[in-house]
């Protein structure tokens, strides 16, 4: 075997005895030989070193045993260790098409900008037995907003600008996809392949079941790649009040721990990075009372009465954020985003707020808005029958056909963009995903006796 291969595949192993002579030989059985494989084993205690064993004598391939050392350090001892020109990571549990690397390897060859491929792939459960496909978007023709990124293993990456961007973050422990994706959106040239290429094993261990976790990291890459190279939009935030839609009780000044839902809601505020001015807007003489006696020592923060008229309830918030915008100019204040926050979800924190303001410097966005997955099924009335809507019971999981519902309280537009189409949500619009938690709205009174239950 030549010493310089075109591909490096390096199979990442944790305790994945069970699965990982699958990983091995769906590489071994690839179309395309020009190869290098690295199986790092991350200091499995299962039987994984008597079946890697097996392969010892096997030439095209590097054996390297480590203790525990967690995804992205292991990444970057595969980014050293490889000889090829393109480097590509394979989960233990997983497994590629036969084709795979052929696929991917050819278009990066045909043009020297693109910095990164990825494919299509199969869901499969622990047996191995498929479940589902997931389809993207083709990134060629369909494509210009990058917030969706890339499935972190089985992405073929060109080494020489892996190595020029500094390889991976070792302070993050998770998502190594999304730490390269940014990097390399921001760089590079990006492409997919729009088949299936590889099969992705569901089962209770996978890293990517614990979301919290994931959603977690991706913030913390957002913020530190937008700190060290980006600059952030002078934000306003704006939380507009109505009276109570609860019966029992007045939601906004209801007592939580001694603060009010209000209180609670510009606290958060407040420990943001990235706000810079905070706006309370209501036409009700009860609120309003409240938050200037509660508010007045607040730095940053201000209340302002707004007419009735705008806070009907078909109003829109257009007038309101106008308004506001307005009054914090009128004070020598400038402004270059605008937020609306709502007080309907009590469990938003200050680091969602600012995750927001990242993502809209991040993606070059008009506006973001935070939403949550629904997988649950819809359907519409024919008139003869119950249909499911988007076809959602198909095999294939298409990208145009995920539904996402608002949720978590948080809109953010460029003051430009606000300007320009009277909406907060408009424009190119990103996105980002909020936990369950997080998602919990009080809109009724079941909603405020669920909240009242779990405070």
């Amino acid at each position: 075997m030549s010493n310089s291969p075109l591909i490096t595949i390096y199979i990442t192993n944790y305790n994945y005895g069970k699965f990982i002579e699958q990983s091995i030989e769906s590489v071994l059985n690839q179309t395309l030989q020009d190869f290098e494989l690295l199986i790092i084993d991350d200091g499995s205690t299962d039987n994984s070193k008597e079946v890697i064993e097996k392969y010892r004598q096997n030439e095209q391939i590097n054996i390297i045993y480590q203790k525990n050392k967690g995804l992205n350090v292991t990444n970057n001892i595969a980014m050293r260790a490889s000889k090829g020109k393109y480097i590509m990571r394979l989960d233990a549990d997983d497994y590629l098409e036969n084709n795979a690397i052929a696929e991917m390897s050819a278009v990066l060859e045909s043009d020297d900008e693109l910095g990164l491929v990825f494919p299509d792939y199969y869901y499969v459960d622990a047996e191995g037995i498929r479940i589902g496909e997931e389809k993207r978007h083709n990134f060629e023709k369909e494509v210009s907003l990058y917030d969706n990124p890339a499935h972190g293993a089985c992405t073929m990456i060109r080494l020489e600008f892996l190595k020029n961007l500094g390889g991976y973050n070792e302070s993050f422990t998770c998502q190594d996809g999304y730490d390269l994706w940014i990097k390399f959106i921001t760089h590079h040239k990006v492409t997919n392949v729009i088949k299936p290429l590889f099969s992705y094993r569901q089962h209770g261990n996978n890293l990517t079941s614990n979301e919290e976790r994931i959603l977690s990291t991706r913030k913390k890459i957002k913020e530190l790649y937008v700190e060290e190279h980006l600059k952030i939009h002078n934000t306003l935030a704006v939380i507009p009040v109505r009276s109570s839609f609860l019966k029992e009780v007045n939601w906004p000044l209801f007592q939580v721990n001694g603060k009010s839902i209000l209180e609670r809601k510009v606290d958060e505020c407040l420990k943001s990075k990235h706000l810079k001015k905070v706006v309370i807007s209501s036409s009700d003489v009860e609120i309003l009372n409240y938050a200037r006696e509660k508010f007045h020592t607040y730095d940053g923060v201000s209340v302002l009465e707004r007419p009735r008229e705008f806070s009907g309830p078909n109003e829109t918030l257009g007038r309101t954020l106008e308004q506001s915008i307005q009054f914090v100019n009128n004070n020598f204040f400038t402004v270059e985003a605008v937020m609306s926050l709502s007080l309907e979800y009590p469990f938003l924190k200050a680091d969602t707020i600012d995750d927001a303001i990242n993502t809209l410097a991040l993606f070059k966005a008009d506006s973001v808005l935070s939403v949550r997955p629904d997988n649950r099924m819809y359907y519409q009335h024919s008139g003869h029958s119950l249909l499911p809507i988007l076809d959602q019971s198909n095999f294939t999981k298409l990208e145009r056909e995920a539904i996402y519902k608002g949720a978590g309280g948080i809109a953010v537009s460029t003051i430009e963009n606000f300007g320009q189409n009277k909406k907060l949500v408009s424009g190119s619009i990103s996105h980002i995903v909020v936990d369950q938690k997080t998602a919990f709205g009080v809109f009724e009174h079941f909603d405020f006796e669920l909240y009242s239950s779990l405070i």
